[in-house]
């Protein structure tokens, strides 16, 4: 019974997750997790290739070639 719930949460949260998604003004996006830095790298173009990182708020930084963003970096991302 705990396995059955614990897939039907997973899969809610991945329901979630894609209804936000598909919302982005984007064709393709690339999601790492580093579960040992508790960092998520979203990448908007393979290979990211950022010119200037800016961070954007508190562990959140924005990375852009030129006036494009490229990439988002999100440090302690299990805890927002």
């Amino acid at each position: 019974m705990a396995t059955r719930l614990r897939k039907q949460n997973f899969i809610k949260n991945c329901l979630s997750l894609a209804t936000n998604i598909v919302k982005l003004p984007l064709e393709h996006m690339w999601i790492d997790y580093d579960r040992e830095a508790d960092v998520l790298y979203l990448s908007f173009r393979r290979p990211q290739r950022a010119t200037k990182t800016i961070e954007a708020d508190e562990d959140i930084l924005i990375r852009k070639d030129g006036n494009k963003i490229v990439g988002l970096t999100i440090l302690n991302a299990s805890s927002r």
